[in-house]
């Protein structure tokens, strides 16, 4: 049986779907790379809200989904930008994330790491940015989770120079209590970090960067990097002190970057490991066993969706993230905290469906199209 899809034109094309989902099944633990899935959450689509509104999160949804990543030998990235920190759930929310999903990784033996900012401010000063910083990094710890701190806003706003960067991050890292991973979120994922660590110059910006990770080495896990530039996370891991990873944010070039080359390779942080979490970690395992050439065959196939949830305008891709959720059947509804599932158009929720059921990602490939009709149906698409 065929379906008609919407393309960018507003014509419609028939496609069929595929009748057979992709064989996967949880297995043995990854041992060569360290792979975190940056992982969304479950609205409660039952809740009374507005855009203004707190986020209202199903909680058994949403820490059923993170069970599903840790069966696949993944880590959860928590609280991060797939998680809407910062585009409908706010500080209050995404705390309470936080100590539930720790639990959690604890109850199951599921690696976790945690996102440390300063979205319960606004703006202000250097001082109050550092406080905020202080008051998420011990809500992270002691709920025994690594931090990962991420790119702040308002420290963007403040700074007068990278100086104010060194300053911060250097005070930062003295107070965390385990290494952290430190994480360069570029503009494209957040147009408000513009300039960050000082310079809009990326080579300048690279620099404080490097220059922070080199005057506390001892308390960088890793550096987690979002610029969808290969070759700039290439030159910035070859630079890195001994012992501190590089963990690949890039959405685009990932195959390659976790692949590596003679001089080393990047462990994954991505949130389009939220969708593609079996078969990447399916990929991991073959990779486990020094089969590049088979983690490279397994894994370049998905880059054509990734790509497409990511395309501009990037910080969207969120919408396509729970999209995919729902049709894969792990979660019932599309809403998303903050109305967010209205960022995406039609045609481009339709090419995700095309590329995502061609990859076999859907477990009931029945379900997916029969949900996917009742989308069409409400777009006023008759099959």
């Amino acid at each position: 049986m065929t379906i008609r899809l919407p393309d960018a034109g507003g014509r419609l094309r028939t496609y069929e779907p595929r009748t057979e989902p992709l064989a996967v099944t949880p297995g043995t633990p990854l041992t060569s790379r360290i792979v975190f899935s940056a992982a969304h959450v479950v609205a409660d689509p039952f809740a009374d809200t507005s855009p203004d509104s707190p986020a209202a999160v199903d909680w058994d949804a949403t820490l059923a989904f993170r069970r599903h990543l840790w069966s696949h030998g993944l880590g959860v990235a928590e609280a991060m930008d797939t998680a809407q920190r910062g585009m409908g759930l706010d500080w209050a929310g995404a705390a309470e994330l936080i100590r539930r999903s720790a639990a959690e990784a604890r109850a199951v033996g599921g690696r976790i790491a945690c996102g440390v900012g300063t979205d319960q401010i606004a703006g202000g000063t250097l001082a109050g940015i550092r406080a905020a910083y202080e008051e998420q990094l011990a809500v992270v710890e002691e709920a025994g989770a690594q931090a990962i701190v991420m790119a702040s806003r308002a420290l963007t706003s403040a700074a007068r120079g990278p100086e104010d960067y060194l300053e911060t991050y250097g005070h930062l890292l003295r107070q965390a209590a385990e290494p952290v991973i430190l994480h360069w979120l570029g503009p494209m994922f957040d147009p408000a970090l513009e300039g960050y660590w000082g310079s809009s110059d990326l080579d300048a910006a690279t620099e404080t960067f490097l220059d922070v990770v080199a005057a506390h080495p001892d308390k960088v896990d890793g550096i987690k990097v979002s610029l969808l530039d290969a070759r700039r996370e290439v030159d910035l891991r070859r630079r890195l002190p001994r012992g501190v990873r590089c963990y690949t944010g890039d959405d685009f070039h990932y195959p390659e970057l976790i692949a590596g080359d003679d001089q080393g390779f990047s462990h994954a942080l991505l949130g389009v490991f939220d969708p593609l979490g079996p078969p990447a970690a399916e990929a991991v395992r073959v990779l486990d066993t020094g089969d590049t050439a088979g983690f490279r065959a397994l894994l370049d196939p998905t880059v054509a969706l990734s790509r497409h949830l990511f395309q501009a305008p990037t910080r969207f891709y969120k919408t396509g993230v729970v999209f995919l959720a729902w049709l894969a059947g792990h979660q019932s509804h599309f809403t998303m905290v903050g109305g967010l599932q209205s960022a995406r158009s039609l045609p481009h929720l339709a090419r995700a469906y095309e590329l995502a059921d061609g990859l076999g990602l859907f477990p009931d490939p029945k379900q997916a199209e029969e949900r996917m009709r009742n989308l069409l149906s409400m777009y006023g698409v008759n099959q």
